[in-house]
């Protein structure tokens, strides 16, 4: 008999019975790579990912070196938050079978539970290939501090769903699958599939660095625009990278339709 589904697997989302947990599958052609929860086993992949120099610059977030405890410790936080989505999801209510649309499984969390890359392997392993994840934005380009931290309480402060919202892409993918298309469709996916029907997003940002025109390419195919840039806001790590700033592209609905 196969393990009950739990009652958190809704709208999009599909149940791995292997490793008993939610996943969402990319689209054809790349159906064997997945977004799931971040799993605790994760830390050995993640710093060698994070030391490969094809992925730490196009980073401004992660420390370098990337140890282990940084892992660990990052781990822990996603994996909370991704476990409290689930609890929102097993919370939110179902439409009775008198309720007008019944039939389509409607709900407004604040979050998405699944966001690690992986790929599924015709044994049935998987491989960890990223990280692809949707937050509340902290406006890493303000440079007043007291007004940053202004912007970053009052966004975060809003109630789930409220549409002012303005949410915040992180991304980094393995560089042995670089050039493949995957993040492009992986950000589509979560913005036409999640992030949109069931976290009513309508504004989206993400940091990129100048120059990083890989970067800058998947945002563009997913319809954000570039409006902001901030000259010089690199660390000196990555002066030798051919990186001079960051610039902030976004995504809103308005301009969507």
């Amino acid at each position: 008999m196969s393990p009950k589904v739990p009652s958190s697997i809704r709208g999009p989302l599909l149940y791995d019975e292997v490793n008993r947990e939610p996943y969402l599958a990319l689209p054809y052609p790349h159906k064997n790579i997945r977004l799931t929860p971040p799993r605790l086993s994760d830390v050995e992949s993640i710093v060698s990912i994070l030391n490969d120099r094809r992925v730490y610059a196009s980073l401004q977030g992660p420390p370098f070196p990337y140890k282990s405890d940084h892992a660990e410790s990052w781990i822990t936080l996603v994996k909370k938050t991704c476990d409290d989505v689930v609890v929102q999801l097993e919370a939110a209510p179902r439409p009775s079978e008198h309720q007008e649309g019944a039939g389509e499984d409607a709900f407004i969390v604040g979050g998405c539970p699944v966001r690690i890359l992986r790929e599924r392997k015709e044994d049935g392993s998987d491989v960890y290939l990223g990280d692809l994840g949707i937050d509340r934005h902290g406006f890493p380009l303000v440079v007043d501090e007291e007004e940053k931290a202004r912007k970053t309480r009052e966004n975060r402060d809003k109630s789930i769903g409220d549409p002012t919202i303005i949410w915040s892409f992180g991304d980094y993918l393995a560089s042995s699958h670089h050039g493949r298309g995957i993040m492009t469709a992986a950000v589509r996916m979560l913005m036409e599939k999640w992030a949109i029907p069931h976290m009513n997003v309508r504004r989206i940002r993400a940091e990129v660095f100048t120059g990083n025109i890989a970067s800058q390419r998947v945002f563009e195919k997913n319809g954000f625009k570039y409006l902001e840039s901030l000259p010089d806001a690199v660390d000196l790590r990555f002066k030798d990278c051919g990186v001079t700033g960051l610039t902030s592209p976004e995504w809103s609905k308005s301009d969507s339709q």
